[in-house]
Parts: C-alpha cells; sequence; structure tokens
C-alpha cells in the first residue's frame, strides 16, 4: 500500500469514517474518469484545487467536478490574491501527485473550502491519495473530515 493511501485511510480512521477507499481498474486522475468509474454524476466528484497566495500560503477548494474555481471569489476567501499552485509545490505541502490529491491526509495543514453545491447530494466521491483509488462520502462528513468551511466560490 502506497504511504499516499496510507495517510488517507488513516484520516479517515481518526475521524470515524468507517467507508475505505476502492481501487478502481482504470485511472481516475479526472473528474470525468472519476464520475465514470463511481457510476456518478460529475458533479458528483471532489476535485482538490490548490491555489497559492503572494504570501506563498497554500489553500484547498473542494469543488465540484463539473465546476471551475472562480479566482476573485476565491481570492476574497483566502485575503488575498491567488494562482494555481505548481506541481512540485502541490507534492511537497500536501504529500500528494497531480490526479491523487485527496481531500484530508495532507502533511501540511491547510485552509480549506467546500463547494456549497454539494450539499445537494447525499454522496459524494473522492480522491484517496492515488491516480486510482477514491472513496465515498457524505458531503457534511466529509466537510468534517476535511476541516473545509462551506462556501461559494465557483463560476456560474
Amino acid at each position: 500500500m502506497s504511504k499516499s493511501l496510507a495517510r488517507v485511510i488513516a484520516a479517515l480512521r481518526a475521524g470515524g469514517h468507517a467507508v475505505d477507499p476502492i481501487e478502481m481498474p482504470e485511472e481516475t486522475r479526472t473528474a470525468q474518469q472519476a464520475a465514470e468509474a463511481a457510476g456518478c454524476r460529475l458533479d458528483q466528484i471532489v476535485k482538490s484545487i490548490l491555489f497559492q497566495g503572494t504570501s506563498g500560503q497554500l489553500y484547498l477548494f473542494l469543488t465540484r467536478g463539473g465546476q471551475q474555481v472562480d479566482g476573485p471569489r476565491a481570492s476574497a476567501l483566502a485575503g488575498e490574491a491567488l494562482g494555481r499552485a505548481d506541481i512540485a509545490t502541490v507534492r511537497r505541502v500536501t504529500g500528494f501527485a497531480i490526479g491523487g490529491v485527496a481531500p484530508l491526509g495532507h502533511l501540511s495543514a491547510l485552509p480549506v473550502w467546500m463547494d456549497r453545491g454539494f450539499q445537494s447530494f447525499d454522496l459524494v466521491w473522492a480522491a484517496a491519495g492515488t491516480p486510482r483509488h477514491i472513496f465515498a462520502s457524505a458531503p457534511s462528513d466529509l466537510c468534517r473530515l476535511s476541516g473545509a468551511v462551506w462556501a461559494d466560490f465557483t463560476t456560474e
């Protein structure tokens, strides 16, 4: 088992989440791939999008699969101008490679916001630290487990 997957499992168990990640036969690097593998709607996929502020701080936005983060709205939440975090920084701060960034189990604590649109679903699916593992959660549980704050930050 990879260290990344083990960290996600440990974070899920520490938060009282009884469901283990599932290994899919195909990659789940993109939201579309994950939705097809899980057999769910695209917006039930949790994308973990990382932005870096001018201060160097990273911010995590848990976004519905078919939505995009609105830069000005995200910057307003963070309190500083944001740009997309580079691959090396994402790996160093979260411990995950792009395509498998989980919403929890990071190497470093991050400010996290969760797309309020997830509240319309009973179940959502998120990456579990590898490009082939995903896990299911009620949105409210995932918000609690990830330490996120509900917010509106996607483009309309």
